[in-house]
């Protein structure tokens, strides 16, 4: 079994920074591509970036400049650094990876979700 957990999420004022950290554990014998998603009150959830293993990466138009994902591959740990916070911003963030278990084919794996707020 796989679990992905997050760390990382608050409060902070607009314009602030935060670091989210999610962790892979369990019965991994790879992981392709890692993301984080974002889900606010009342909207679908969204796409907030994406790594492949390689160190490819690929962002919401909203978030490019301002946010910075990263990843390290020895640790199962993905990162996501948010610079300029905005209101906006406010939502729960979600890791989630793409990985080798020892099924027959790549699983996807949700970690719970971690709370950012900001405030105006």
């Amino acid at each position: 079994q796989v679990h992905l957990v997050e760390s990382g999420g608050g409060l902070v004022q607009a314009r602030g920074s935060l670091r989210l950290i999610c962790t892979a554990s369990g019965r991994i014998f790879s992981i392709d591509t890692m993301a984080w998603y974002r889900q606010a009150p009342g909207k679908q959830r969204e796409l907030v970036a994406s790594i492949t293993a390689s160190g490819s990466t690929n962002y919401a138009d909203s978030m490019k400049g301002r946010f910075t994902i990263s990843r390290d591959n020895a640790k199962n740990t993905v990162y996501l650094q948010m610079n300029s916070l905005k209101p906006e911003d406010t939502a729960v963030y979600s890791c989630n990876a793409r990985l080798h278990d020892g099924l027959r084919y790549p699983s996807y794996y949700w970690g719970q979700g971690t709370q950012v707020t900001v405030s105006s």
